[in-house]
């Protein structure tokens, strides 16, 4: 148990590390291009109601923005746990996914209230393992059957899949046994570091599996729940002016110095142009001659 533990341990010191990592290299990026897409989560409602902004008030800069957090958490609350967008845009997908996020949302309950004697837990956990295991294989069967989609899969996304459902899988089974404790039991003797309690050898396998996926995770692209952050909040909502903040003005003059070396005429990145010379030029003029 000492060894198991130490392991599972590892592995979520692991993933918080990676996760961590991830989160910094991602602040780190340059400042993307806005959206102005409008209106944003967060815009008041007097100017949401007719898809406006701020922006239109008599001198705007003089005045600080008034953020509706309430309608950024709603639409923060319906991505998160509905995955609104995708049921929106692509319904046969979701079909899959959904099952595959909620089973995942289950299981992370089911960890966080096992101190809590909530009746049937054990039964809950079943039902994320459950729900995670028909999802990863609606996914892997849509991955494989739909041509679209099987064009940009590479070897890691049906792997990542199989992953899943095979940890999921042990979870199941180790419960279906009955000579096992319960994921909420476990997760309780975690925290306590109980070393009293004993598990079979099927049960302490599909643990150390889980932990493995765990720290597994962030280091791939399945760490979109990072990087939905950055997409949502600092680029698809952001709505700050420049002026103002903290090193903004430093970086893009900074990024204004850059001297990009793609091919495609239409950017005129010839003869070492810098971005701020490219964006300086005037196409129309540039025609003429």
């Amino acid at each position: 148990m000492i060894l198991l533990y130490g392991f599972i341990y590892a592995a979520l010191a692991a993933s918080l590390v990676a996760c961590i990592v991830r989160a910094v290299r991602y602040a780190r990026l340059p400042v993307n291009l806005r959206w102005e897409l409008y209106p944003v989560p967060h815009e008041d409602p007097m100017h949401a109601g007719h898809g406006g902004s701020y922006f239109e008030d008599l001198d705007w800069w003089t005045k600080p923005p008034r953020r509706h957090l309430l309608g950024e958490w709603k639409v923060m609350a319906a991505e998160i746990f509905l995955l609104r967008a995708m049921y929106e845009h692509n319904r046969k997908l979701w079909r899959c996914s959904y099952p595959f996020h909620l089973g995942l949302y289950v299981l992370i309950f089911t960890g966080l209230a096992a101190a809590a004697p909530l009746p049937g837990l054990a039964w809950f956990g079943l039902a994320g393992c459950v729900l995670v295991m028909a999802g990863a294989a609606g996914l892997l069967v849509h991955r494989i059957h739909d041509r679209k989609l099987r064009l940009y899969s590479a070897p890691a996304d049906y792997f990542n899949l199989c992953f899943f459902f095979a940890a999921a899988g042990g979870l199941a089974f180790s419960k279906l046994a009955g000579n096992g404790a319960s994921l909420g039991t476990m997760s309780k003797a975690l925290l306590t570091f109980d070393r009293g309690i004993t598990l079979p050898a099927s049960q302490a396998v599909a643990l150390a599996a889980a932990a493995l996926l765990i720290a597994y995770i962030p280091m791939t692209h399945m760490a979109h729940f990072i990087a939905k952050y950055f997409a949502y909040h600092a680029i698809r909502w952001s709505d700050r002016p420049s002026a103002g903040l903290q090193g903004m003005e430093r970086r893009i003059a900074e990024y204004l110095t850059y001297r990009p070396d793609w091919s495609a005429s239409h950017m005129g990145a010839k003869d070492g142009a810098s971005w701020a010379e490219i964006v300086t030029q005037n196409p129309a003029a540039e025609k003429s001659k």
